[in-house]
C-alpha cells in the first residue's frame, strides 16, 4: 500500500477542538493527519503538528483541494496556501475532493494541474475523493493510473460501494474509506456488537478492522482521547473470515453523504 492503512481525520472538527484532536492523536501515536481545505482547519492542524515536535518525515499529511480552485491557474496557488497554513513544504497526498459540478473544470485540467504540483515537489502522491468509476477512467485517462494513489469515498458495512471498489483494484487505485464508522450508525447493529463481544472488543474496533482488513485505509476522527486511543487496536484485531463474511452481508446501499449540486451521479 502506497499509502497507510490507519489514520486521523479532522471533519467537521474546527478551532481548539481540532487543536485538542490532533494533539491527543499524535500523543497517542497517530501519524497520518488528513484534513481538507473546504475544512477551513488547516491552520489549525498545522499549528497542532508543529507543536507536538515529531519531526516532518514521520508524518503522513493529506489535504483536499476544493471545487473553486479547480482551475490550472487557481490549483497550485491554493496548494501552496495549504502548506503555508499546514507549515509543511509539501504534502504527501492531495486529493481532488468532489468531481467538479457539472464539468464546469474538465477532469484532465484538474489532474493535468494536481500530476504538475508533485512534478513541482508540492506533493509526494495525488488521488482523487468521491469518484465514480466513469470519473476515476476520466482521471486516469488524464494522469495515468500509476498517478492516482487513491480514491477516497464513503465506504461502510451499510454502503459498500463494491463496483467503484472492484474497478479501482483493478487499476492499482487504493481505496480510502472515509466515514467508516457511518457516524455511529453501523456501531448499533446486533452483528458488529455480537462480533465485538465475542471478541472483547469494541464495535468501532471491529468495523476499523473489517475496514483494514478489507485492504481500505481508514481515517475516523474523534474528539476523545478515549476513542482516539481505542481506535488505535484497530490495528491489532484479526477477524475471522467467517466475521468478514458476515459483515460484508451488511450492506444495503445506504448512502449518508450526497450534497447537493456537488454529488456526481453515485454508480
Amino acid at each position: 500500500m502506497s499509502i497507510p492503512a490507519f489514520g486521523l481525520g479532522t471533519f467537521r472538527l474546527q478551532g481548539q477542538v481540532v487543536i485538542d484532536s490532533v494533539s491527543t492523536g499524535l500523543a497517542l501515536g497517530y501519524r497520518v493527519i488528513d484534513t481538507a481545505q473546504i475544512y477551513e482547519n488547516e491552520a489549525e492542524v498545522g499549528e497542532a503538528i508543529a507543536a507536538s515536535g515529531i519531526a516532518r518525515e514521520e508524518l503522513f499529511i493529506t489535504s483536499k483541494i476544493w471545487i473553486a480552485n479547480f482551475a490550472k491557474d487557481r490549483l497550485i496557488d491554493s496548494l501552496k496556501e495549504s502548506l503555508r497554513k499546514l507549515q509543511t513544504d509539501y504534502l504527501d497526498l492531495t486529493l481532488i475532493h468532489w468531481p467538479s459540478p457539472d464539468d464546469q473544470v474538465p477532469v484532465e485540467e484538474f489532474m493535468g494541474a494536481l500530476l504538475e504540483a508533485k512534478r513541482l515537489g508540492l506533493t509526494r502522491q495525488i488521488g482523487v475523493s468521491n469518484f465514480t468509476v466513469e470519473l476515476m477512467q476520466k482521471a486516469i485517462a488524464a494522469v495515468g493510473a500509476e498517478n492516482i494513489a487513491t480514491n477516497q469515498i464513503e465506504l461502510h458495512p451499510y454502503l459498500q460501494n463494491r463496483k467503484v471498489v472492484e474497478f479501482a483494484r483493478r487499476q492499482g487505485i487504493q481505496i480510502t474509506s472515509y466515514m467508516t464508522l457511518a457516524y455511529g450508525e453501523v456501531l448499533k447493529d446486533p452483528v458488529i456488537q455480537q462480533i465485538a463481544a465475542r471478541l472483547q472488543a469494541t464495535p468501532a474496533q471491529v468495523t476499523l478492522a473489517w475496514a483494514m482488513q478489507s485492504g481500505y485505509a481508514v481515517i475516523p476522527s474523534s474528539t476523545k482521547r478515549a476513542n482516539l486511543q481505542s481506535n488505535l487496536k484497530a490495528c491489532d484485531l484479526q477477524l475471522s473470515e467467517a466475521d468478514m463474511a458476515l459483515i460484508a452481508s451488511l450492506d444495503r446501499g445506504h448512502r449518508l453523504t450526497s450534497p447537493k449540486g456537488i454529488a456526481p451521479h453515485w454508480d
